[in-house]
Order: structure tokens, then sequence, then C-alpha cells
């Protein structure tokens, strides 16, 4: 048995902590989440996170277990912080799995209930038992390491990815000499042009890749996403998104729509995102100094010369918004209007401006369940209580 454990560090990574287990982030091609389980070769049995997320319930997601769930003996903890890598095999006859010099992972010896874990606090060294068997992967020791280390990963996971695709087609101009993995019933539309220069590309089954695209890699598209146009570069572009326009060095979670031009750049779009038309992030300050972002302990400076905007899941931007180098969009915001936003806009801001009004919490679930719809997913009822409590979470009700 797998379970997957955001720690005291992963539950601080906002905007996206608020509104979902940080194992179901996208780290280069994959979520975390799937990682684990494509390392382990089993599916996840449950995620053990902040309380606050106990009805999160989101597509093929393990449930959030409870505080009075017994963990059993013998069911792998994994750290959800750590990237671990696609090439990587947990050893049958480990008890402790360590990656780049911290524990990872570990087997437990006795039923442990998920309260031991409940503030974050509980480290898996603690757990840890024998010698550590090593494990090839990356460390999230920040919110923005994700977008540190995107071109690496993407390379890596594409060079596995393209050693299993049983079919690979080639299609449209191919540019440089990287891998370009073209899974079967994917449509790619003439005139595209495939810039393997730089790292390899992979377009999976089911996308769509309109005429008039040049895809850069490292660069990947996920199942069902639909891309319209323009410069893609170095991004990982999860399923059924929408893009349009110039994006680069960016992750889309996925199930969001950016359906029009305006730049993106070492951004980080979560689920159910809505850019309007030009909405347009900053990713590098006229000084070429290094950028300060918000965290929950306060702003800190990244040290990354390059950084957009954090976009929380369900955020919304209207037609022609601009966003500064290192902005955080929380979960449920929805901006616009000709001001630019601060570099900080709080969960379920509505409005043109500070101070922000709060998104009505039944109009914003009206919203949700509207845009899921767009893209084939139904709101449970589960989740439907879920974004209630993040609401109410936010607001001290």
């Amino acid at each position: 048995m797998l379970y997957l454990y955001d720690d005291a560090t992963a539950r601080q990574f906002q905007p996206f902590a608020l509104t979902r287990p940080v194992s179901e982030l996208r780290a280069g091609t994959d979520v975390i989440r799937a990682r684990w389980e494509h390392v382990a070769g089993t599916r996840a049995s449950g995620v053990i996170a902040a309380e606050h997320l106990a009805d999160f319930d989101e597509l093929d997601a393990p449930i959030v277990v409870g505080a009075d769930t017994v963990i059993p003996a013998g069911a792998i903890v994994v750290n959800s912080r750590c990237v671990v890598s696609l090439y990587a095999r947990l050893d049958a006859d480990a008890d402790t799995w360590e990656c780049a010099g911290a524990v990872c992972a570990v087997r437990l010896d006795r039923d442990r209930p998920a309260r031991a874990f409940d503030d974050g606090t509980l480290t898996l060294e603690m757990l840890a038992r024998g010698s550590a068997a090593p494990l090839s992967g990356r460390w999230l020791h920040h919110v923005w390491d994700v977008l540190a280390q995107l071109t690496q990963q993407l390379t890596d996971d594409i060079n596995v990815h393209s050693a299993t695709v049983q079919s690979i087609t080639h299609r449209g101009e191919i540019l440089g000499t990287h891998t370009v993995v073209v899974e079967p019933d994917a449509i790619i539309e003439p005139h595209v042009v495939f810039d393997a220069h730089a790292g390899p590309i992979r377009v999976a089954r089911n996308a769509t890749v309109s005429s008039f695209t040049r895809i850069v890699g490292p660069c990947y598209v996920g199942e069902h996403a639909t891309i319209v146009g323009d410069r893609i570069a170095n991004c990982s572009i999860g399923d059924w998104a929408k893009i349009r326009g110039e994006i680069s060095s960016s992750i889309v979670l996925g199930h969001s729509n950016k359906g029009h031009t305006g730049f993106v750049g070492h951004s980080y779009l979560g689920r159910w995102v809505n850019l309007g038309a030009g909405t347009t992030t900053s990713n590098l300050k006229n000084t070429y100094g290094t950028v300060q972002l918000w965290t929950p302990a306060g702003v800190q400076d990244t040290g990354q010369q390059f950084l957009g905007t954090l976009f929380g899941d369900h955020t919304k931007t209207g037609i022609g918004t601009m966003l500064n180098t290192g902005t955080v969009l929380s979960a449920g915001a929805n901006v616009f209007g000709a001001t630019m936003p601060p570099k900080y806009v709080p969960p379920f801001a509505w409005g043109d401006g500070e101070p922000y009004e709060t998104f009505a919490p039944d109009k914003f679930v009206e919203v949700a369940e509207r845009m899921m719809g767009r893209r084939h997913v139904l709101l449970s009822d589960k989740h439907r209580r879920f974004l209630t409590t993040v609401q109410d979470l936010h607001a001290g009700r």
C-alpha cells in the first residue's frame, strides 16, 4: 500500500496548498502522485494532508485519509515534496529510501494512526529503519522549485516516456536532433514545427496541435490538450488544457484555459484557471535582479532571475490583465480592470483593485461547476463541500 504525505513544509506551498495536496501538483510531465505510483508499481491508497483537504475529490486522485484512519504496517509512506525520477524503482527488500541525502520514503514497521502525521511535523527520518536504499529524484524545498527544475525534469521525463511508447509517429516539420514523440491519435495539423534543438518533445494521445504552432523542446503536451498556435517553449501542458499565444517555461496543471494571445512565462497555472484575452505576465525584472515572492512566512527572495505568476486553482483574469514579476493569485481569485493587481491577491478576491471584495460563495461554486462542465467533469457533492470548507476556512468561519 502506498500513501503520499504532505509534511509541514509542503503545507506552506501556497497558493496551491489551500486547494490540493502537493502530491496532486504536476512536476515535469506527470503529477507527483502518479510518479510515485509508477515507481512503486501500485495505485496510491490515500493521501495524508492538512485537515481542510478532507473532502478533496478530483479526477483520479486518491482520498485524503481522516485522522482516525489507521495506516497499516507494511504500507509505504512517501514525502510528496520528492519528485521521484521515472527511472527509479523501489527496492522490494528495503524499508527506507533516500533521495539526495534525505529520507523520501519509509515502510511502516507497525500500524500508525493518521493523526500521528496530523500537523505535518512528523518527519520520515523519525520513522526510518535500517540502511537506506537510494532513489533518484529532486526535492521541492520551495513552491517555486517546480519551475526552477522544469527544464531538466522535462528532459528526463520525456526520455523515459520515449523509450516506452510502442508506436512513435513523426509528423510536422522537425528541427534539431532530440527525440520527438507524437503518440497515436494525436492530431498534428499542417505547418507545425517541432524545434528539438534544445530538448525532446512529447505530444500525448488525443492532443491537438493546430497549424502555425512552434513547439520548442523540452516540451510536453498532455492528453486531450489543445494548442492553438504561436510559440510553446519549455512547457508542461497538462491534460484537457487549451493554450493559445506565447507561453514559455511554464506548467499548466490541466483543465485550464489560455484561449487567447498574451505572454505567459515562468508561471504555474493550477487547475480550472481561465486567463482573459491579453493576460500577460512579467517574468523578468527590468533590473535583471532576483525575484521576490509572497509566501505564508513573508516575502522571500527566490534567487530566481525569471519568475512570473503562480495562478491558484479556479483563478480568473479579465481582458488585458497585466501581472508583475513574482505575483501570487490565490485560489478562487477573480481579478479584472485596468489596474495592475498587487503581487499578492488573497483567496476568493473579486474586483479591479484593492480593497478587493470577496467572491460570493454560492456564485463561486456556480462558476466552478460551470467551468468544470465545459471540460466534461462533474462537480461531485463531496468536492462541493470541499470548496465551501475552503471558503469558510479563509473567511475564518
